[in-house]
């Protein structure tokens, strides 16, 4: 893919009126948005709520066979970081971070989930004030879907996970943001809208990666990753309801995540050979559109800015690597 000064500067302006304020609706304009949400009412009436709002407590203690302190680990977010559609605990995305953590870091992980289905952004102060009582040492958050549905404008959005990540950051933890998934792939949205909601989710995740990067924390795209997957194999990615990801979905979406969530612990290596450094703009666009990218802060020449922005590294991790099999 070439990527040309336009393409940069596009970038620039979708993240910078979600970091600053302004742009309230993106490029895709008041009357698009006003559809978007009409469709996204009519699925939620086709989906229904067939789980209920609640996913099975997973708080907890896990890898207890391993010697030493646990590591404290926390969930943040919407449905997608509690597991909603999941009948049993061990297949929620923050149990298998977990469990693919103890074993990676030798060392138990105890687990607190304070996420909520149906949270959008805005609801992430409440939980940040949750997870800090447990002095978490890293923190995954899963959200943007809902503030798509919900019609929360993308500055709004954006910001408020800037300040819920910068908090985290502020009192010692390490933060790992899975951006906006794409909600293109969700069958009962019905086109042409279908490709609005795809589009509508890559300008959300690409202005989190920028906001998430100044905040101090780390993204990984979820958009193209899962993307494909889910729309080559919906009866096996989606859950009942056609909206939720099913057990092998949250597996690949807890999977994603989990080669950063070790890096930024110091117990993953980076993937040296295919790290690209460039604006966080640049960086942020390239990353919605390429599978399982990472974005995170660096320096170039000892400077943590450049002329076009804070300096960025994106990670292209393997599609499928894990924590052992990298």
């Amino acid at each position: 893919m070439i990527w040309t000064p336009g393409a940069v500067r596009a970038a620039r302006r979708i993240a910078t009126a979600a970091v600053v304020g302004g742009g309230g609706l993106t490029a895709l304009g008041a009357a698009a948005y006003g559809l978007l949400f009409a469709e996204a009412v009519l699925a939620r009436r086709i989906v229904g709520l067939p789980h209920g709002l609640d996913a099975p407590p997973s708080d907890g203690l896990y890898g207890a066979d391993f010697p030493g302190q646990p590591i404290r680990l926390a969930m943040l977010g919407d449905s997608t970081s509690v597991g909603l559609g999941t009948t049993t605990p061990a297949h929620t995305p923050g149990v298998n971070i977990a469990n693919g953590l103890a074993n990676v870091a030798e060392r138990p992980v105890r687990l607190t989930v304070a996420g909520q289905s149906g949270a959008t952004s805005a609801d992430l102060a409440v939980q940040v004030d949750r997870a800090l009582s447990a002095h978490p040492e890293v923190a995954v958050i899963f959200v943007g879907a809902n503030d798509v549905t919900t019609q929360t404008p993308p500055a709004q959005a954006v910001r408020h996970l800037q300040k819920a990540v910068r908090r985290l950051r502020e009192a010692g933890c390490e933060v790992v943001v899975g951006t906006c998934p794409d909600l293109g792939t969700v069958r009962p949205i019905a086109q042409p809208l279908r490709w609005v909601t795809r589009r509508w989710s890559r300008q959300l995740a690409a202005a989190q990666t920028v906001a998430v990067v100044e905040a101090g924390g780390r993204t990984v795209a979820f958009a193209d990753l899962l993307g494909p997957e889910f729309m080559t194999y919906p009866a096996e990615m989606f859950g009942p309801d056609r909206f939720h990801p099913s057990d092998r979905g949250y597996l690949q979406a807890a999977y994603t995540v989990l080669p950063s969530v070790c890096a930024a612990l110091g117990l993953w290596p980076e993937p040296e050979p295919e790290r690209v450094e460039g604006s966080q703009y640049l960086l942020a666009a390239m990353a919605v559109e390429e599978p399982g990218t990472e974005v995170t802060a660096t320096r170039v020449a000892g400077r943590a800015v450049g002329p076009h922005g804070r300096w960025a590294i994106l990670l292209r991790r393997r599609q499928g690597t894990t924590p052992g099999n990298a």
